[in-house]
């Protein structure tokens, strides 16, 4: 019996904090958006969000795309299909790689700033301070960051993609010798709009999503102490990350028709 309270205790904890978090996300889309009056601090977390992360982005997706290069053509070669590279670069770059590393580069990156901000701004009452004084912290600070993370996923996606393209094209073809023709016009002909590039973004609206109401949600609810601070961002980085790698087999499972 003792086991099954202790188990039950932790189901009734899980689903309060799922309920919690539900009505977070509710409140905070329902509150904010870019038809609200708070569109400069939508602005400026698109900025804080999205701009400040476009190095890694870009370096991250530079690398991938070589390497996917390095490894498609390895194994392509030994059938004689080199020339299909191009292909099998952008397929994997706009159906996973982009929105999969994008999303665990972004949640390490931004989603850990905005756990720590957050659960800061509660630490030294400042969200307190703006109930006193008649502001709703869900208005003025959990709203734009909230839209700000379901519009910057996709677009850094893209932008990780198109350069892990010319990450691809350098290797394949400076390196590694394949026609230039062949490696941008096998890439055209395959790559459809709906089934490889709008599932990729449905991919990355989802993550962008996922991870922003993980983050803010866990500042709004951290502890108001430095140690509740530490663990609800080690908490963002994992429970965002484990979402984002389990919600993308789903999301590629439904695509594909397996379920």
């Amino acid at each position: 019996m003792s086991v099954l309270q202790k188990w039950g205790k932790l189901g009734l904890r899980a689903l309060s904090i799922l309920g919690r978090a539900a009505l977070f996300l509710s409140a905070s889309w329902r509150l904010g958006g870019p038809w609200r009056p708070a569109l400069g601090r939508l602005i400026h977390q698109i900025y804080q969000q999205g701009v400040l992360s476009l190095a890694i982005i870009l370096v991250a997706g530079f690398f991938v795309g070589m390497v996917l290069a390095l490894q498609g053509y390895n194994i392509l070669v030994s059938y004689g299909s080199e020339e299909a590279l191009g292909q099998m670069v952008a397929l994997s770059l706009l159906r996973e790689f982009g929105p999969v590393v994008t999303a665990l580069l972004f949640a390490g990156r931004a989603g850990s700033a905005l756990t720590a901000e957050i659960g800061l701004m509660k630490t030294t009452d400042q969200l307190s301070a703006m109930e006193m004084m008649g502001v709703d912290p869900m208005v003025r600070i959990m709203a734009p960051r909230m839209w700000a993370g379901f519009v910057c996923v996709p677009i850094l996606s893209l932008m990780f993609s198109a350069v892990g393209v010319y990450g691809g094209a350098l290797v394949a073809v400076d390196m590694l010798g394949i026609y230039e023709g062949s490696y941008w016009a096998n890439m055209q002909a395959s790559v459809d709009i709906y089934d490889d590039l709008l599932k990729g973004l449905v991919k990355c609206f989802v993550f962008g999503l996922v991870v922003t109401w993980i983050a803010v949600y866990q500042g709004w609810d951290a502890e108001p102490t430095s140690e509740g601070i530490s663990r609800a961002t080690t908490y963002t980085v994992v429970f965002a990350s484990l979402a984002v790698l389990g919600i993308d087999f789903v999301l590629t499972a439904v695509m594909l028709g397996g379920f």
